[in-house]
């Protein structure tokens, strides 16, 4: 993987450049806007869970996840979370995935503790997620969700 991958790889991410490689908070700058900008704006007038899975930002969040642009990934699900219904599956997989973003985030940090900390949260929210959605949500078959999960703690170092 180079470091401009994901703003070159795929359809979902064609936003902006992401050329200076994955955004750590205090290392490097952080992308601008305009990066995310576009992938927003096609979630204006979507609030069905079916609606938001197909949106261009979660295809991007996944594939910023997918390529460990863990930062860039948080931006994209929160963007998507915002606008589900407050009770629903969907939202509570979306606030799992948004934390375990910020877990891997953590971990490519160095910051081993706070990886493992969020990651329980993440957890939880899976666990109820799939509570309530036994077969999945927003597209994501149980498998799916425990690589996500997978590939996160595989992040995981000690602080």
């Amino acid at each position: 993987m180079t470091a401009q991958a994901p703003a070159r790889a795929g359809a979902a991410t064609q936003g902006g450049d992401l050329s200076g490689g994955p955004h750590l908070p205090g290392r490097t700058p952080r992308p601008p806007e305009a990066v995310f900008a576009p992938l927003k704006a096609g979630l204006a007038g979507l609030s069905e869970p079916a609606d938001l899975a197909a949106s261009t930002a979660f295809a991007a969040g996944r594939e910023f996840f997918a390529r460990r642009y863990y930062w860039e990934a948080h931006e994209m699900f929160e963007a998507v979370w915002i606008r589900l219904p407050p009770a629903g599956a969907e939202r509570v997989l979306l606030r799992g995935l948004i934390q375990l973003a910020n877990a891997g985030l953590k971990a490519r940090m160095g910051r081993g503790r706070a990886a493992a900390r969020i990651l329980a949260l993440a957890d939880a929210a899976l666990a109820e997620a799939a509570l309530r959605a036994p077969g999945g949500a927003m597209g994501l078959a149980p498998g799916v969700i425990a690589a996500l999960r997978r590939q996160a703690a595989g992040e995981s170092a000690d602080e």
